[in-house]
């Protein structure tokens, strides 16, 4: 949403109030769930990249949902829709950078692997 939050709906409670996921600090650009269905990550003009545990029953509150704040991909004045998307068994997330490179983060290593140029 234009506040810099990710409301997630529950569709089997189709009159509850969503949960509201914070921490980004500049609007979300771009989302994608992972294969399992586990984890949301999500790209803000904040210049991160954000994951967050979407288990219907985890524990904590919403607040708390944010499990790893991975850095690397940039925003800059353009403020571009950048995307962020999850590998097929969700092992590596690549995201869209403006400074022309795609940063693929290793989801096991929890670190940066790979950024390719030229994009």
């Amino acid at each position: 949403s234009l506040d810099n939050t990710v409301l997630i709906y529950d569709m089997r409670k189709r009159d509850a109030d969503p949960d509201v996921l914070e921490g980004h600090i500049d609007s979300v650009t771009g989302l994608d769930v992972s294969k399992d269905g586990n984890f949301l990550a999500t790209n803000a003009m904040d210049n991160t990249v954000r994951i967050w545990d979407v288990r219907p029953f985890a524990s904590g509150t919403n607040r708390n949902r944010c499990l790893r704040v991975l850095r690397g991909a940039t925003h800059n004045f353009e403020k571009n829709l950048l995307r962020v998307r999850w590998s097929q068994k969700d092992a590596m997330l690549a995201a869209g950078s403006a400074d022309q490179n795609v940063n693929i983060w290793d989801m096991r290593q929890l670190q940066l692997a790979y950024r390719l140029p030229g994009h």
